[in-house]
């Protein structure tokens, strides 16, 4: 008999969680090796927004959803872990009841395996929670759970989880073998391709799509995880990614959400030929790039392209524009190099109201000012800043320099990553801070068309 294979989505635990077409794409991939391994495969998204079963609980209404896929979560309110007492905000958890989750549990035949992903390295809680009642219901079937928190963290999860085996890393045959050991079977391995096509038939809703056309990423920047969670960078075939989006759009897909971390590397044989060819069959959908683009590959070729495919959600990484800090963690952007890249989109016909631009805040000894700076140059362009709260993570350049800097024991205890409570707050850049430079980026923007007539030539 194939093996059955059960890949479980955690909760988020969290102050605060906005679904940006947030997606199971690690076990999404996953199932696809496993199916060409010749197993079964079942998923519970404890995300899940639209869960038939949430309908039916006492009390429980809809969240609230955009049409692009965006929206509310399910929520109810948490004790908050102990060490997070004083954070004066309320701590909730993301997602559908655990009645609901264990009932779906119940309903399944048992498993070889159940493989829980893991995000945020301060999610864990829910990581531990949901691995706490999987063993209820199925005692004897391993556990074992990968991703980020078990990458990054994996000692931390070993003794926390509850999980039997701990995989770190990109989902490859070595991997794999740790996976038949723990299930006690040998699976079928010819040809295995490690970067198929996500598995979206397991996703309830099939609106919106993950897209990856690339793993990894060819930059080091300082606070990023990305080389701890992928070795190299890889490209999929131009002609591949097409084949697969038209396929998801033939079958109903309005929306696609590309997960790259450096989509426009290497972009005359990557992604010109790939939406080139997306125009020419005709798919009339809406393209999400919430991961932040580098602006320096932004020029008006790749704009208009990008135009015509029907990009609609566009995020550009700055970071920064204050020199010294744009030292300390990897010049990726100047003022220049970010005002071409907004002329070309602008000229492009892209709308401001559709570019968001990522600024750094809290980041090691940072001073507030730095921000504030950014804040106000993106606002010059009559464009969105959006303050993206430094979390230290584990193994990355700038580790020990949060370790110093952190009033929190954050070597020890994941919860203290969470960018919630300002991680790396100092003297000279408190939680007060923080709030006045959010309520200086949500100011509205008077004049929206001063970039187009300012800079645009």
């Amino acid at each position: 008999m194939a093996p059955f294979i059960l890949l479980v989505q955690p909760w988020i635990y969290d102050f605060a969680a906005y679904d940006l077409w947030i997606k199971p794409l690690g076990l999404l991939s996953i199932a696809s090796v496993l199916k060409q391994a010749g197993c079964g495969v079942h998923l519970i998204d404890c995300l899940d927004p639209d869960h038939p079963d949430m309908r039916s609980l006492p009390g429980s209404r809809q969240p609230s959803r955009k049409e692009n896929g965006q929206g509310h979560f399910h929520r109810q309110e948490l004790p908050k872990p102990s060490c997070l007492a004083g954070i004066a905000r309320k701590y909730c958890r993301y997602g559908i009841h655990p009645e609901i989750f264990v009932k779906e549990l119940c309903s399944l035949p048992r498993p070889d395996a159940v493989l829980v992903s893991s995000m945020m390295t301060y999610w864990y809680p829910a990581v531990t929670d949901c691995i706490r009642l999987i063993k209820k219901v199925f005692p004897d079937v391993p556990v074992l759970v990968g991703g980020v928190y078990a990458t990054l963290c994996s000692n931390h999860a070993r003794t926390h989880t509850g999980a039997d085996a701990i995989l770190q890393g990109t989902f490859n045959l070595t991997m794999l073998k740790k996976f038949e050991q723990a299930i006690g079977k040998r699976l079928v391995r010819p040809s295995l391709n490690f970067f198929a096509d996500p598995d979206c038939t397991l996703l309830r809703n099939q609106k919106t799509i993950p897209i990856q056309t690339s793993r990894g990423c060819p930059y080091s920047c300082p606070y990023c995880a990305s080389s701890l969670l992928h070795s190299g960078f890889i490209q999929k075939s131009p002609s591949d990614v097409v084949s697969s989006i038209v396929r998801w759009y033939e079958q109903g897909a309005t929306d696609f959400v590309l997960y790259d971390d450096a989509l426009l590397v290497n972009a005359e044989q990557h992604f010109i030929p790939l939406f080139q060819k997306i125009s020419a069959c005709g798919v009339r959908a809406r393209f999400h790039a919430p991961n932040g683009l580098h602006v320096r590959g932004i020029d008006d070729r790749i704009a208009e392209l990008m135009k015509q495919a029907g990009f609609s959600t566009l995020r550009l990484s700055l970071e920064t524009v204050h020199p010294l800090v744009q030292q300390y963690i990897g010049s990726k952007a100047s003022e220049q190099d970010f005002i071409r890249a907004v002329s070309s989109l602008m000229r492009a016909g892209f709308a401001a109201d559709t570019i968001g631009a990522y600024i750094l805040a809290g980041l090691p000894f940072q001073k507030p000012q730095s921000v504030e700076h950014t804040i106000q140059f993106i606002r010059s362009c009559g464009l969105r800043p959006m303050i993206a709260e430094y979390s230290p993570i584990p193994g990355t350049p700038l580790w020990q320099d949060a370790v110093r800097c952190s009033p929190f024991p954050i070597v020890d205890e994941p919860l203290f990553h969470n960018n919630t409570i300002l991680p790396c707050q100092w003297e000279e850049f408190t939680p007060d801070d923080l709030n006045r430079l959010k309520q200086l980026a949500r100011k509205p923007i008077e004049d929206q068309s001063y970039f187009s007539q300012a800079r645009v030539s």
